[in-house]
């Protein structure tokens, strides 16, 4: 087994873990609601859970105005109830079929809120990485232990491997700048 091999079982679940990240800011609240607010938000239908995307189509009618076009008028009370729950802090208005779902501007101390929650995701999202790094690390370790991997090879390996993580951690923090300007205005 070779150092690059090791490296790239690694490079999916890297790129998961940044895919994964920019869902996850996607959903922050910023002065321009995004339809990924609410995809995700479980909504109880006749007894079972399913995500608001499977309900209706999501858009926006402005920048701080969502609407969910849904394919069936008996979701809008669900619909409604678990975005509540949610505590998302939207106005609700609706019209037959389509709910509209308004914000009203951040303040000063929502946005650095939401900022606090970025950095906190940011964070937990670079542990993921670490740990691919950690274990990918402890491949080459033991396969130069098994006799598999020459102990330079592991040593460039190594290299590698922390320009590789390295790359994904910039990626990462790139997402994570835009999403702040997003969330200042």
């Amino acid at each position: 087994m070779t150092y690059q091999e090791i490296i790239e079982k690694i490079n999916a679940g890297l790129q998961k873990a940044v895919d994964d990240f920019k869902a996850e800011a996607a959903k922050l609240r910023s002065n321009r609601l995004s339809p990924a607010l609410l995809e995700d938000v479980e909504v109880n239908c006749f007894g079972s859970f399913m995500p608001m995307k499977q309900l209706g189509a999501i858009a926006n009618a402005s920048p701080r105005e969502l609407t969910v076009e849904l394919w069936d008028k008996s979701y809008v009370e669900g619909v409604v109830k678990a975005v509540e729950q949610a505590e998302l802090n939207l106005g609700v208005r609706i019209d037959d079929k389509t709910i509209y779902f308004s914000a009203p501007p951040l303040t000063e101390e929502s946005r650095q809120n939401v900022i606090k929650l970025l950095d906190k995701m940011k964070e937990e999202a670079f542990q993921v990485l670490r740990r691919f790094r950690d274990k990918a690390w402890k491949d080459m370790q033991d396969a130069c232990v098994r006799g598999e991997l020459r102990e330079d090879d592991k040593f460039r390996g190594r290299d590698k491997l922390d320009e590789t993580t390295r790359e994904y951690r910039e990626k990462m923090e790139e997402i994570a700048k835009r999403k702040e300007e997003e969330i200042k205005g």
